[in-house]
């Protein structure tokens, strides 16, 4: 009797690649029981390429215009991906105009996807004893040496001394001595670690007495024995010795390893490996809630009442309210309800002091994802997820992307923050992309700030979201007192000191004297901005980009921020070779120099990007400030966001005119967030702080909200602005960056789209040249269209947009011309 036939199974595939559509291949038969939608694949992709993928469709249908490869290998056993961040991905592709690969790139941690790496073998026809070819001494080295080995290519050029080595690999590739192939390897790698027990034989307490005694005269044998039975107790409890002892806690200083290498040999003990996670172990919580003040409870509850009615609340309350407080209330009340949470966070260093106050009350269900961890640590986080044993992630805007299956709240704290937009494909805003994700797992979403953003206030304002209001501290501490430095009547008196106005000395010297701490908030990092030649006016440019490169005196180097050239700060000028190259404006190490001549017994520390590279940069300054060993804190807006320091009685602002007239339709908006965050961080306890801003405008109107307070007016008079000059939240807009090396062929194919988009239902700006005008060698033209709030006009001015963008692509003049659109740009 025949067999019965065995169905051919075909697969949709998304890959992480910037191209629209899924790819099909063929299921191998092996794998038709095993084959389930959103597993993790491998495929072979181009070529030589090999890629991981995720399976959206199984069906029985070949593709039409192509022959199907087959998939590789299938890497899980169960999907690594829900159906609601399926349809979460197509919403971001669709609303921000990317692909649905590129969304899956920016989604799976790098551990989850796969690497190929070129590897180099002996061809096995090849002949050592009659080769066809002469071969040099370096080429008959190598494939002596893999006679018994396959290498990768850094593996060769390490065993070569040689650093260009594809040369020679090609001269034997071309004269079949070798194969060149590639091997695919999983990023993942699980942490293990070694442990030792005894073997099963020793484990009754007879055999144990009868072993004690053969060793007797072993000493150091004896002592890893003991050491052993001190740490686990198998003489009351014996099923613990399948637990073993770690290895690295065994071999103290009193510990022999060669002892330990005998008692191996002999097989009384035996060497194993576990699995553990990366991350800290905590035990089930023991600390309780925090106690919420009576407002904090008010707050609580009109929150859970918007949410009730399915509203996205935004919760307005004054720096140092206790927000964080309420979050892990509600953090709490959703777990208790089986239902996952999520904690948005816009920046790293704002991760260290809530997670250690949210690891005291949830333990161990508590995850943590941001990219300063390892891609392992990432995909702990994740699989962690996925099985289910985290309950709550706090994150940055990454963490949107994580595998939740039944999440019910989501808590965007400083709503209001730029570091929420992703600069690259996708260019999403995870504000606003969580908004649509609770949507689609039918989640509370509550948005928190102390200076909310001009977009929430006015959803707010229209009732569309709940509005809740903590106009007070926590315990009634008192609001800090702002004053302004007019810097032009301290240059005329002469009483600057570098850039420290008299005043600014003044108040760090006071608050030094009553042992409190100081924050300097400068938003600008390096040394300085520019250098410049005070004979000739040479600055010192970048070879990629329109900008003057910014001036680090710690490395003595030139550097540009936007693609990362540096070069040593010359000795002479390149343009008049005169000495004279002088360090213009200030930046973070500037102002650190400063502050160091000028108060040379104050400890200090500087928290920018330069500082906080490293893993745990960010950890150990805020750890050093905290525990007061740092008296001066300087820094970027890091400084800014979300940090409680109960001594720091002073901070400094400098530099604030620059934030006011930045050229942009947000940088009032902008400066008056960071300015107000910045101060908020001064006297959170008791004692009264005091906030000092130097400024060259002291009667600017946004510094009349500033000394105020004054939140909801300021927000009121940009309102009336956004509205008279049709900017959001009245308009929506989109931004079209035209690049390409040649700046005649980027104008030109600027002024072609424009031409083709023009529309009596939107107003089109540009083609224009933006402040930096050229980055990585490629001129920019921007475009901005602004549209009214209709999202089926939004949609039909998107499709233009991409039909437009086709038919450009058609055009040979433009075919090279790279088109970038950024949906509600920041």
């Amino acid at each position: 009797m025949p067999s019965p036939a065995i169905s051919t199974l075909f697969c949709n595939v998304l890959l992480p690649v910037p191209i629209p559509r899924l790819f099909t291949y063929r299921v191998p038969s092996e794998f038709n029981q095993a084959i389930q939608l959103y597993q993790r694949v491998i495929v072979p992709f181009g070529a030589k390429k090999i890629l991981t993928g995720i399976i959206a469709e199984i069906h029985e249908n070949p593709p039409r215009d192509y022959e199907a490869k087959s998939l590789l290998d299938l890497l899980d056993p169960v999907p690594i991906i829900f159906q609601q961040q399926v349809n979460f991905f197509r919403w971001i592709s669709s609303y921000y105009m990317c692909t649905t690969g590129e969304v899956l790139n920016a989604a799976l941690p790098s551990g989850l996807k796969l690497s190929s790496e070129s590897m180099v073998q002996i061809n096995p026809a090849f002949d050592f004893n009659n080769p066809s070819f002469d071969f040099s001494e370096k080429e008959w080295l190598l494939l002596h040496r893999l006679k018994n080995d396959t290498l990768s290519y850094t593996e060769v050029s390490k065993f070569l001394g040689v650093k260009n080595i594809y040369t020679l690999l090609k001269s034997l590739n071309s004269k079949e001595a070798i194969l060149l192939i590639e091997e695919v390897r999983e990023k993942y790698k699980p942490k293990k670690i070694k442990k030792i027990r005894f073997a099963e034989t020793y484990v009754p307490k007879k055999k144990m007495e009868e072993l004690f005694e053969s060793i007797s005269s072993k000493p150091k044998q004896e002592a890893v024995l003991l050491k052993i039975l001190q740490d686990v107790p198998i003489f009351q409890k014996p099923e613990l010795n399948q637990q073993g002892i770690s290895k690295t806690s065994l071999l103290t200083d009193d510990i022999s390893d060669s002892a330990l290498k005998s008692l191996l040999k002999q097989k009384v003990l035996e060497e194993f490996e576990v699995i553990v996670s990366r991350f800290q172990e905590y035990e089930s919580s023991t600390q309780q809630l925090p106690a919420l003040s009576e407002i904090q409870l008010q707050a609580r509850d009109t929150i859970l009442e918007f949410f009730q009615n399915d509203k996205p609340v935004l919760l307005h309350g004054v720096t140092g309210s206790g927000k964080t407080e309420i979050y892990i209330d509600l953090i709490s009340k959703a777990m208790e309800n089986n239902l996952q949470a999520l904690l948005l966070l816009p920046e790293i260093a704002l991760s260290t002091q809530i997670v250690a106050r949210l690891k005291k009350v949830f333990g161990s269900q508590l995850g943590v994802y941001h990219s300063r961890f390892s891609d392992n640590e990432r995909v702990e986080t994740w699989n962690g997820i996925v099985q289910g044993k985290l309950k709550c992630v706090v994150g940055v805007r990454s963490s949107i992307f994580l595998p939740f299956d039944n999440l019910g709240l989501i808590i965007v704290d400083e709503e209001h923050d730029t570091s929420y937009k992703q600069d690259k494909p996708p260019r999403y805003h995870a504000r606003s992309s969580a908004l649509m994700l609770a949507k689609l797992h039918n989640a509370r979403i509550l948005l928190g700030s102390a200076t909310p953003s001009l977009e929430s206030f006015f959803h707010a304002k229209r009732e569309t979201y709940g509005l809740v209001t903590i106009g007070q501290r926590f315990k009634d501490s008192p609001m800090p007192n702002i004053n302004l430095i007019n810097l032009a009547e301290e240059r005329m008196r002469k009483s600057l000191k570098g850039s420290l106005s008299s005043k600014m000395i003044s108040g760090i010297e006071s608050t030094l004297n009553n042992k409190e701490q100081v924050i300097l908030f400068q938003n600008r990092r390096g040394y300085s901005p520019f250098v410049e030649c005070e004979d000739c006016g040479y600055v010192p440019k970048c070879a990629n980009c329109s900008v003057s490169l910014t001036y680090h005196q710690f490395k003595h180097s030139l550097e540009c921020h936007y693609c990362g050239y540096h070069e040593m700060l010359p000795g002479v000028c390149p343009s008049c070779s005169g000495n004279r190259l002088i360090s213009m404006g200030l930046g973070t190490e500037k102002l650190e120099e400063e502050i160091k001549l000028t108060f040379p017994n104050a400890s200090i520390l500087r928290m920018d990007l330069d500082t906080t590279r490293t893993k745990t940069g960010y950890a150990n300054i805020i750890e050093s400030f905290e525990e007061g060993k740092t008296e001066i804190l300087i820094g970027t807006q890091m400084v800014s966001k979300g940090l409680d320091f109960g001594n720091v009685n002073l901070v400094g602002v400098f530099d604030a005119d620059r934030l006011l007239h930045f050229p942009d339709f947000r940088s009032y908006e902008r400066a008056f967030q960071l300015i107000m965050q910045v101060s908020g961080r001064s006297g959170r306890r008791a004692k009264k702080g005091q906030v000092l801003i130097q400024t060259y405008n002291p009667n600017h109107h946004v510094f009349d909200f500033i000394l105020s307070h004054d939140v909801i007016g300021f927000l009121n008079n940009q309102l009336e602005d956004r509205s008279r000059t049709f900017y959001p939240p009245y308009s929506r807009l989109i931004q079209i960056i035209i690049k390409h090396v040649d700046r005649n062929i980027c104008f030109k194919a600027a002024g072609w789209f424009f031409d083709r988009i023009v529309s009596k239902d939107i107003r089109i700006l540009g083609p224009a040249e933006p402040a930096v005008s050229k980055i990585r060698n490629e001129y920019l033209q921007i475009i901005l269209i602004k549209m009214p709030l209709n999202f089926g006009l939004l949609d039909g001015v998107k499709a233009q947009l991409k039909t437009t963008e086709t038919k450009m692509k058609e055009e040979k003049a433009y075919r090279s011309v790279k088109l970038i659109f950024d949906v509600d740009p920041n």
